[in-house]
């Protein structure tokens, strides 16, 4: 518990192309020494790949799927050029929130002192904390990849969150498991 009141939550503002308060948050976290137009080109582009990246995937899913009919997708290609500029922006805001809900974690550890003894007591996690938790978590394991810029990086990344696989996804599993290791310590929780 803070000795002093608990502090204000910040209202950030929605970011200037999509609009969205997860992706002004996101942009914050991939900043670095106060870089603000770089971070959100970083992140722009990363979502521009992945959606990209997940639009090739679903089509030569339904190419495969179409070779036993007759004659796969006739006159389908113009419908996917001709989409609004918004439904693209729809879709990579709806990938971005799937990836980070598949990184948040639900549970965490907490050190608790009790009797002179350090105990790692496991409590739940509220949705912001998972989420910018999960954020923090997706940018960190982009850094170690080895593409080679950060939004490729990044996009690779989010591509794995949203496929439920990965470096992030790793570290909630990590996360969730010493939560249930020590489990018998949660009468402690406060």
């Amino acid at each position: 518990m803070p000795r002093r009141k608990a502090a204000i939550k910040r209202e950030v503002l929605p970011d200037p192309l999509y609009g969205s308060d997860e992706v002004a948050k996101f942009i914050n976290v991939v900043m670095r020494a106060g870089k603000k137009s770089i971070a959100e080109k970083i992140v722009y582009n990363a979502l521009e790949i992945l959606t990209d990246r997940l639009k090739k995937e679903k089509d030569k899913g339904d190419d495969e799927a179409g070779k036993g009919g007759k004659g796969g997708r006739t006159g389908s290609a113009p419908a996917i050029k001709s989409k609004s500029h918004d439904q693209g922006h729809d879709e990579a805001l709806q990938t971005l929130h799937k990836a980070l809900g598949n990184v948040a974690p639900t549970v965490e550890v907490k050190s608790r002192r009790v009797g002179g003894a350090t105990y790692q007591v496991p409590v739940e996690v509220a949705s912001d904390r998972g989420i910018a938790l999960a954020m923090r978590w997706v940018v960190q394991a982009a850094k170690t990849r080895s593409e080679k810029t950060m939004a490729l990086r990044l996009a690779a990344e989010l591509h794995e969150a949203y496929l439920g696989r990965g470096a992030s996804v790793k570290t909630r599993d990590d996360v969730h498991r010493m939560a249930k290791a020590n489990q018998a310590f949660a009468h402690y929780r406060w």
